[in-house]
């Protein structure tokens, strides 16, 4: 909605609709103890690709097409930072030198209360917690800025890895489906889980859950 406001609004120019600080200044950066989330940057498009370019993590993320080129990629930066993807959407970094090691986003539903959360790493940066830590960073900045009831998250059932984040992060089974997924061209089944705020603001102090 935000960024349809600011290019319809025929007191600003061109230039200023766009600009993607407007678009994004809902979205901080945000700093955890090994991350820094913040937008992505063309100067992500080499990382990108080369990580994405997996059939690993390509069939575990509905909307990552396989194989992904730079095309793909130079497309994602500049279409998350002109609000076309998502509500927020990060790069996934490490703090002590800004490598670059997948992203996460959110997305509102058309309720109005719940937003989604989504997250990817690339495989040599699995199994080393960084996918909950970038989760609970999210999770936080959401639930305290925005006046919603709920988060869900969606995971293919064969995902493990993903599936331990959500249930490390506190969200709750909720049922099961099926979405499309582009990289297995097609309908995947998928397991639904959700977040309260009341279930968060007992868990928001979150340690070392790791």
């Amino acid at each position: 909605m935000e960024r349809l406001l600011l290019r319809d609004d025929p007191l600003r120019s061109p230039d200023d609709r766009l600009r993607p600080d407007r678009l994004r200044q809902s979205c901080p950066v945000l700093l955890s103890q090994r991350l820094v989330l913040r937008a992505p940057h063309v100067e992500d498009i080499d990382a990108l690709t080369h990580l994405a370019n997996n059939a690993a993590v390509a069939t575990m993320v509905s909307r990552m097409p396989h194989p992904y080129t730079a095309s793909d990629a130079a497309d994602f930066v500049r279409r998350s930072n002109l609000g076309e993807i998502g509500k927020c959407v990060y790069a996934i970094t490490k703090a002590e030198n800004g490598e670059f090691l997948g992203c996460c986003a959110l997305e509102p539903h058309t309720d109005l209360e719940t937003l989604e959360i989504g997250y990817w790493l690339g495989e040599p940066y699995w199994n080393n917690g960084y996918a909950t830590e970038a989760a609970h960073a999210l999770i936080d900045m959401a639930f305290r800025t925005r006046d919603i009831a709920f988060i869900d998250a969606r995971c293919r059932v064969t995902n493990v890895a993903a599936r331990r984040v959500i249930q490390k992060c506190g969200f709750q089974f909720q049922g099961g489906g099926m979405v499309g997924h582009l990289a297995a061209r097609g309908m995947v089944p998928v397991e639904w889980y959700r977040l309260d705020r009341k279930t968060w603001m007992s868990l928001k102090s979150w340690g070392d859950m790791r």
